[in-house]
């Protein structure tokens, strides 16, 4: 595979990891008790924590796409699907 096709493969596989990661563990101004003031969403999260949910798609879109690149370029695994 070459380095284009990796960059696009990695992007979409991030995204789709990120996509995944989002609604893990997120939780909802009433369902924590807080006040909700007028004009607010009740349902907003309160505490997303994006940082960590871009870091996690990072690491896991890079296994991923090692472990697709292995998978594209061993030997025995062409031969099983050929």
């Amino acid at each position: 595979m070459d380095l284009l096709s990796s960059i696009a493969l990695y992007f979409v596989l991030w995204w789709l990891c990120l996509f995944i990661s989002l609604p893990i563990g997120v939780r909802a101004a009433h369902e924590e008790g807080e006040d909700v003031q007028i004009g607010n969403e009740p349902g907003a999260p309160t505490k997303p924590k994006l940082w960590f949910k871009m870091a996690f798609a990072t690491v896991i879109a890079f296994v991923l796409l090692m472990l697709l690149q292995w998978g594209l370029s061993a030997q025995w695994l062409q031969d099983y699907w050929a």
